[in-house]
């Protein structure tokens, strides 16, 4: 017997969960499932569906023309919340009449915290209404990756179900799969913090090749003290497409350096296909110094999201990443 949630990888405690409700015939009216991109949120949701409505039903609801499984995303412009008028019109409505075939029927969206946030309440408060006051066989199912930024009387009309960042043997399995060479794939699931979506776009056009080699640049920088290098690699670092993802591949090649200092098998390394390297420039730096590092850069997002000048929050992160102890 085929089960639905089979393809769901590394998250057995929400798969579990998931199968017990199933089940029990215990479907809530609302999910929020709470967890980082590309971990299988709307993956999970659309298995959900697929073992409540049927497996005869699956081929319809993956290609996303089942009447009763409704798939509803942010808008592609402005702040890309949802408008309360096209809530009202397009999918309260939708729900009112639902399900059209079976007993049930899902309206799942991705990126709730997109669609719903807090600071442009409008329609979530009138899906809030909805919530309070159910349909029999009507399940909606919220996917965020920041749950705060809805609002809590959202949150406390859900079910909430957490969804973990992916095991890096879980990742590459799923690059290698994709077609992606060994090495590339352990740079990019080294650098994805668990997430196969990030894995996947650092895996193509040589990003991960890329941002190993900057992480690798700008230590030798801050080793070396050359001011003339130390102003090049900040401008580097500020001009990149996604400076987040430069920064978090910077954290995650210290953390190696970290691990190889403290005597970690080669295996352990997430650059591995470098071992030799991070070995040796571990040993030199040594992990409280590596340590210190990490530390600095998770600090460093702060002053980001803050709108900080890019140019001058690179100047002085270089300049703290030298004199870091």
């Amino acid at each position: 017997m085929i089960d639905a949630f089979d393809a769901i990888r590394g998250q057995d405690a929400a798969v579990t969960a998931l199968r017990r409700v199933v089940a029990q015939e215990r479907i809530a009216s609302a999910y929020l499932f709470e967890g980082p991109s590309g971990v299988g949120k709307e993956q999970a949701a659309l298995a959900l569906a697929r073992a409540v409505i049927g497996e005869k039903a699956w081929p319809r609801i993956r290609s996303g023309a089942h009447p009763d499984v409704r798939i509803y995303r942010p808008r592609d412009e402005g702040h890309r919340n949802i408008r309360v008028e096209f809530l009202r019109e397009e999918v309260l409505r939708h729900a009112e009449y639902a399900p059209f075939e079976g007993k049930n029927a899902f309206l799942i969206f991705p990126e709730a915290d997109v669609s719903f946030p807090e600071i442009h309440p409008e329609a979530g408060n009138a899906l809030l209404k909805t919530l309070e006051e159910p349909k029999a066989g009507v399940t909606f199912v919220l996917l965020a990756e920041r749950p705060q930024r809805l609002l809590p009387t959202i949150r406390s009309r859900s079910q909430p179900l957490r969804f973990q960042r992916l095991d890096g043997s879980v990742v590459e399995a799923i690059l290698m799969e994709h077609g992606i060479d060994e090495e590339t794939a352990v740079i990019a699931t080294a650098l994805s913090g668990g997430r196969a979506d990030k894995a996947l776009w650092l895996a193509e056009e040589e990003r991960a090749q890329q941002l190993f080699e900057l992480a690798m640049r700008v230590d030798e920088v801050t080793a070396d003290h050359r001011p003339d290098a130390l102003v090049d690699v900040a401008d580097e670092l500020a001009k990149q497409e996604d400076l987040r993802a430069a920064l978090e591949g910077l954290g995650a090649y210290y953390a190696d350096l970290a691990r190889a200092a403290l005597g970690v098998p080669d295996e352990a390394l997430a650059f591995r296909h470098e071992a030799g390297p991070i070995r040796r420039r571990g040993e030199k730096l040594g992990a409280r110094r590596a340590a210190a590092r990490v530390e600095l850069l998770t600090t460093i997002f702060e002053d980001l999201d803050a709108n900080a000048n890019k140019g001058t929050a690179m100047d002085s992160l270089i300049f703290r990443l030298r004199t870091a102890r």
